[in-house]
């Protein structure tokens, strides 16, 4: 079970992120990329097509108040989600702007 720690956003203690009302400021996410980054930023180097590769990662951790915490069915914690113009929202728009140019 994947548990989240406040400490990367400046908050220890916090195992989750239900009461986080706000994005993190700035350009950087405090605790790093996650490790399956390099991973990625691996597969993708090896990749012989050219391809363009959409990153969203540091864009979603910002959002650490975008999670459907009570509003949810199951009332489920994924901190990337909210009932209304959440992270999905705003990776979908990105898309659709790369897709018109």
């Amino acid at each position: 079970e994947f548990v989240y720690s406040g400490l990367e956003w400046g908050k220890p203690g916090r195992r989750d992120c239900s009461r986080e009302k706000v994005p993190l400021a700035g350009s950087r996410y405090p605790g790093g990329p996650p490790p399956i980054a390099g991973v990625v930023e691996g597969a993708l180097r090896e990749v012989k097509k050219p391809i363009h590769f959409l990153n969203v990662t540091t864009l979603s951790q910002l959002r650490v108040d975008g999670h459907p915490a009570s509003y949810s069915v199951g009332h489920g914690m994924d901190c990337t989600h909210w009932c209304v113009a959440g992270v999905p929202d705003t990776w979908n728009q990105i898309l659709y702007l790369f897709l018109l140019a």
